[in-house]
């Protein structure tokens, strides 16, 4: 008799990408798979119900998707937080540091309005730059987090605490160890 599936058993994992040492988890396979989607999109939705969510934020890249999904699901907008220069209108930017190096992430400056009522999505939590760059730029609008849902943490790099440390609700649907 054969188990059922969870949603991490969709996740793929590839050794050595984009760099040697590095357990890459693809989430395309689950992204792929019908049954396996929908689990994740209905899974990242239940910790919500009967909360009151204005808008979606989704980061850079997979995060568009997921959130996209979960925005349809709960009939609310979605934002998109994207790299520096990928937004055609007026945008506020925060900078974030990578291992090796800086990034930046902008918002339209019209994307939340004040007091509303923010879900932030990402597919992977590892140490928590990303998401709080995205944290900082929600806040600094007006935007109240809600929660942040991710598909995958990686609780080895931290990410989790670091948010928490901000005063978050973290949520996460599946772990996997090593980076």
């Amino acid at each position: 008799m054969s188990r059922t599936r969870t949603v991490r058993d969709y996740i793929r994992t590839i050794v050595d990408f984009p760099h040697e040492g590095i357990m890459f988890r693809d989430v395309t396979t689950l992204f792929a798979d019908p049954r396996g989607f929908r689990m994740a999109i209905d899974q990242m939705l239940h910790p919500y119900a009967g909360e009151q969510i204005d808008k979606v934020v989704g980061l850079e890249a997979r995060g568009f998707i997921l959130g996209g999904a979960i925005a349809h699901q709960l009939s609310v907008g979605f934002v998109p937080i994207r790299k520096k220069g990928k937004l055609p209108g007026t945008t506020i930017s925060q900078d974030y540091k990578l291992e090796y190096g800086e990034a930046i992430v902008e918002i339209h400056d019209d994307a939340i309005a004040a007091g509303e009522k923010i879900l932030l999505v990402d597919d992977l939590l590892a140490t928590g730059g990303t998401a709080a760059a995205g944290i900082r730029l929600i806040e600094r609008l007006g935007g109240q987090i809600v929660s942040c849902a991710f598909i995958i943490d990686l609780p080895e790099l931290g990410g989790r605490k670091v948010l928490e440390g901000m005063g978050m609700d973290v949520h996460a649907l599946c772990e996997f160890d090593g980076a």
